[in-house]
């Protein structure tokens, strides 16, 4: 089905590139300099910090909604995953990766 989708499309599309849709450009601007700019790693680990912290809030409110129901078992159980999360946090700020440029 996949390939059948990919082969339906190359049949119908309309295949008229001129000058005018080639060219690159950035929400509607003409660009200015060059188009190919590599960013810094920082950016993508600063990023990558941030869903790892998003993802710890996700489990934290449902476990501090349920906390009084879990008991024991589910404060343990949470205090192994922060205590997990801490130790990547040590490391990456260990490495240097939260210094900026």
């Amino acid at each position: 089905m996949v390939l059948g989708g990919f082969a339906a499309a190359w049949l119908l599309r309309r295949d008229h590139p001129t000058p005018l849709k080639v060219i690159p450009y950035e929400c509607g601007e003409e660009t200015v300099g060059r188009t190919w700019v590599q960013f810094h790693i920082g950016y993508y680990v600063v990023a990558l910090v941030f869903v790892v912290f998003d993802v710890e809030a996700v489990f934290l409110v449902p476990w501090a909604v349920a906390f009084k129901e879990l008991g024991v078992a589910g404060f343990i159980g949470m205090m192994i995953f922060i205590g997990i999360l801490l130790l990547g946090l040590l490391w990456v700020w260990k490495k240097g990766a939260l210094e900026w440029l």
